[in-house]
């Protein structure tokens, strides 16, 4: 079934009707000389700027890409209220193979696209886009993060994003145990590339026995040639049903709490760098009847958009360092507002970060 424009009728549905949705501006974006299709998202500018990544993805449907947009702006608005960044979320796909279709004339295109918006929304990189792509999105584009320094930017935001994982499982043991350290502490960790090879180096350093998994065989390989004290697994479905597990880190891509993993796992904490974890509404219930303690993702992984973020404002690692720091209070102040309000830990992050989007709006309203 299609609207009045041909688009899929659930699409238009979610952004106009459903909890989902709620969205202030979706741009579709084609410049048919480069092959550049993409779809910019923008959920919130309560609290300002919309700020979010550029996925570059061969999705199967341009509907599927619309609807990945509008679910990982949503996303950023919450991370980005939990952060306490003033910034709104948004968020952008660009649809083809990173690998096939990224092109110098593509990116330019790009960035003259997200610059047509006049700073409504702010770039960064995400699945698929690199520092190197940002540098050149960033010459049609002021509004773009997540640079070289060489070119003013922060350069890598994946080193901020794995310490705040790190944070956040710190904040969930001693919410569980009474003690924040990791040593002795079994984690397994799904995704060993961008983030998750950062997040092992700190877990070690800690004390803490690692297992490891990865689509890729080179990624796992890389980690054991530097950590030899590191396990490896055959896949995620192997990790999940480690025998004295503690912790489950998702690292990769999103959905990665099911039905079917969850039932399955092992650890009694889920913290991890992924975005979007959560296959479905009320898994997150189904972790907590399962006495599994869930660090809400986009809480934890906020170090990357924290560092995005500070760039606007002139780079500084120590400043960016000290604010992702602060993920460890947020996650036990989230813990402590589920348990008051008897509701999961990612509901209750939701209520807070609403709160906050809430007060900027009526704050703006009143003059």
């Amino acid at each position: 079934m299609t609207d009045v424009t041909g688009a899929p009728a659930d699409v238009l549905h979610t952004l106009f009707h459903s909890d989902q949705g709620g969205h202030e501006q979706v741009v579709l974006c084609q410049d048919r000389a480069t092959g550049l299709k993409a779809v910019i998202a923008i959920h919130s500018t309560a609290l300002g700027p919309a700020l979010g990544g550029t996925r570059f993805y061969p999705y199967a449907t341009e509907a599927e890409a619309v609807a990945d947009a509008l679910n990982l702006a949503r996303g950023m608005s919450y991370k980005n209220a939990m952060a306490g960044l003033d910034h709104g979320g948004g968020k952008a796909v660009i649809i083809g193979d990173p690998d096939r279709d990224k092109s110098e004339e593509l990116l330019l295109a790009y960035g003259r696209m997200v610059a047509s918006l006049g700073g409504r929304y702010v770039t960064a990189c995400d699945v698929g886009t690199y520092v190197a792509d940002m540098d050149v999105v960033a010459r049609e584009c002021r509004w773009t993060t997540g640079r070289s320094p060489e070119n003013g930017g922060a350069g890598d935001s994946s080193v901020l994003t794995a310490y705040g994982v790190y944070q956040g499982m710190r904040a969930s043991a001693q919410h569980l145990w009474g003690d924040p350290s990791l040593r002795g502490r079994k984690v397994g960790v799904a995704g060993v590339g961008k983030v998750g090879h950062h997040l092992v180096r700190h877990l070690l350093d800690e004390g803490a026995e690692v297992v490891v998994t990865d689509v890729r065989a080179e990624a796992v390989q890389r980690i054991l040639d530097q950590h030899p004290g590191v396990t490896a697994v055959a896949d995620t479905d192997a990790l999940v049903r480690t025998e004295g597990l503690d912790i489950y880190a998702p690292c990769a891509l999103g959905g990665a709490l099911n039905d079917l993993s969850v039932s399955a796992l092992t650890a009694t904490v889920v913290c991890g760098a992924a975005n979007n974890q959560l296959a479905h509404p009320g898994v997150e219930k189904d972790l907590a009847d399962r006495g599994i303690l869930y660090a809400p993702d986009y809480v934890v992984n906020a170090g990357g958009v924290i560092q995005v973020a500070d760039e606007l404002h002139g780079f500084d690692f120590e400043r960016c360092k000290a604010k992702a720091s602060r993920i460890f209070d947020t996650t036990l102040a989230i813990f402590a507002r589920a348990k008051e309000d008897g509701i999961p830990p990612a509901a209750a992050a939701d209520r807070i970060a609403e709160q906050r989007m809430a007060e900027a709006r009526a704050s703006r309203a009143a003059g």
